[in-house]
């Protein structure tokens, strides 16, 4: 069949048809729905996280700030997103990433400061991006006012009732109050001095607030008016399903139960501390605040829960949005993603929302990498391995991470992006063990390396101090030859990640608004879709060519890898525009 301008990409990335990218179009037009905004702006929009300290370096310190986001907003601009999601940039010891926070309402000296926020957000308004900003409401720093003069107050003050403090168990109460355990290695429970224990689920660091406390509920609704009169466009909600516990003494055990925040608690438990009830009640309250602001701010919730517990948290007087992270952890297998695709639009569907979909984050192993290891992969042990064993095959993986990106932004729902998958980045799983920065590296004895392998700074530039991230070094080391994958060597050269990725996000502006879905007939392995009345997509998850059976009269959009005449190659997706539209 004849190729209409489908880039013909070959294993280096370079395009042997001379075609170019679709232009991204000017930023006024950077909207869901062409000829203005509309009030609920996210149902088909695409975010774009940024790990605030991997994204851009301003002032040479090595770490990312608020001033070197604001200088390369419009590379998230060119890209086609709708709106950024900025990672915790508050006052922070950085005990884990900014994710134990000392000051809600304030910005951390090495990312810049309040003045330097107001200038992000007047550009990204410029650009006609929106801003969402995390909020981090389960646990707070140590170094938080509230727990230094919890430490110094007595038991049973009011300064420790802010958070779960409790005595231990055994002679001289030497033992944790409960089983419970932390996310980072070892118990949730850290014993102060004067014998009393004190929960975190997360690192000893982060102390876990207490949710019954009316002090907290109302400082935190605080919170979020002061960021929302600054004019942020939304929350993503970290550990949202975690915030409530059962408090009622004695302190049940989880008896071997999970414990995993991005795993549910086994069918009928009812856990002391994962997805309660009650934390509902939370986002209701929070619902009443953003909608009082024109038009409505959104809110995600990083909630991981069942498929069947999921649509709780978006009901119509909660939450816009709960992540997705089914689709994230799905096999490369047809079955498997018709199956997670069915559900989570069954699912999203009860409440009137549409699902969000997403491949990467801040805490995963990026997808390029993940596509090439053998399914079931400990991807833990891989990691403290230094990503030898297995080897992960980058041709496989590059090839399914492109075909995964169509499949994705083709489907009806919001696409959040993570920085630098746009550049076809790999996990980093053999950075050296000095620099390693996150908490699980100690909590766990040198156990599990943890998430720095897919945080490391983006590069920008093909060469220069860290690839263009800042003139001061990076605080995680980039491997030798990162600027190949700079978005420097990637801009223009057509059939490139970055140019594949602006090309998508501007044919898919072209069919936004008809949220429909419909199954098409597709050969084994093979998937096959419409959304709305004018997007097919075809994506072929098996080892084997398939016919490529484009619709009739259809004129292919985009490809994700060279077509063969007549065929759909392995771990390639393709675009086509239905006839008539």
């Amino acid at each position: 069949m004849t190729q209409h301008a489908i880039p013909d990409v070959s294993a280096d990335g370079q395009d042997r048809t001379g075609s170019g990218r679709t232009p991204a179009g000017p930023a006024e037009d950077r909207r869901p729905l062409p000829g203005g905004p509309r009030r609920d702006w996210w149902r088909e929009s695409v975010v774009y996280q940024v790990y605030v300290p991997s994204f851009a370096d301003a002032d040479g310190d090595g770490m990312g700030d608020l001033r070197g986001i604001t200088d390369r907003l419009a590379h998230v601009a060119d890209l086609g997103a709708d709106a950024v999601w900025l990672t915790p940039f508050y006052p922070s010891p950085l005990a884990d990433g900014g994710y134990d926070v000392a000051d809600y309402r304030g910005v951390d000296p090495r990312h810049g400061t309040l003045d330097d926020f107001r200038a992000l957000l007047a550009r990204a308004r410029e650009l006609g991006l929106r801003t969402i900003v995390d909020i981090v409401p389960n646990h707070c720093s140590d170094q938080h006012p509230w727990f230094t003069e919890a430490l110094a107050a007595a038991p049973g003050s009011a300064a420790r009732d802010r958070f779960i403090f409790r005595e231990g168990t055994g002679p001289d109460g030497a033992e944790p109050p409960a089983d419970w355990q932390s996310k980072f290695g070892g118990p949730a429970w850290t014993r102060v001095p004067d014998g009393q224990w004190y929960m975190h689920i997360f690192a000893s660091e982060q102390p876990d607030l207490n949710w019954d406390n009316p002090e907290v509920a109302a400082d935190f609704e605080d919170t979020l008016r002061f960021w929302l009169d600054l004019g942020v466009d939304g929350f993503r909600i970290d550990v949202a399903h975690g915030l409530r516990k059962d408090l009622v003494p004695p302190l049940r055990d989880t008896r071997g139960g999970d414990t995993a925040p991005l795993n549910s608690p086994p069918a009928g438990l009812n856990h002391p501390f994962w997805d309660r009830d009650e934390v509902h009640d939370i986002y209701r309250v929070w619902r009443k605040i953003t909608d009082g602001y024109a038009p409505p701010r959104i809110m995600v919730a990083e909630a991981g829960v069942s498929a069947a517990r999921l649509p709780l948290y978006t009901r119509p007087d909660e939450l816009h949005q709960a992540f997705n992270f089914f689709h994230l952890r799905c096999p490369w297998r047809a079955a498997a993603f018709r199956d997670v695709i069915d559900t989570s639009l069954a699912d999203a569907a009860t409440t009137g929302s549409l699902p969000t979909w997403v491949l990467s984050n801040h805490d995963v192993v990026r997808h390029r990498t993940r596509y090439g290891l053998p399914e079931g992969t400990d991807l833990r042990a891989w990691v403290t391995g230094d990503g030898r064993d297995p080897a992960a095959d980058d041709v496989r993986g590059r090839r399914r991470a492109r075909a995964a990106a169509l499949l994705t932004l083709a489907l009806p729902g919001t696409t959040y992006l993570y920085q630098g998958e746009e550049l076809g980045l790999p996990e980093v799983a053999d950075l050296p063990a000095a620099s390693l920065r996150d908490p699980m590296w100690e909590r766990t004895g040198h156990g599990q390396k943890g998430r720095d392998g897919c945080r490391v700074p983006l590069p920008w530039t093909r060469e220069g101090s860290s690839y263009g991230f800042g003139a001061g070094g990076s605080w995680l080391p980039q491997p030798e030859g990162w600027g190949d994958r700079s978005v420097e060597a990637q801009t223009g050269r057509a059939g490139s990640f970055l140019e594949l990725y602006r090309t998508a996000l501007a044919l898919r502006r072209g069919f936004l608004g008809d949220e429909s879905f419909t199954w098409l007939p597709s050969a084994p392995g093979e998937l096959a879709f419409r959304k709305g009345a004018g997007l097919v997509c075809r994506v072929n998850l098996s080892d084997e060519p398939v016919p490529l059976a484009p619709p009739a009269g259809a004129e292919p959009l985009l490809a994700s890898e060279a077509l063969p005449a007549g065929q759909l190659p392995p771990d390639t997706a393709v675009w086509f525009r239905s006839a008539g539209e």
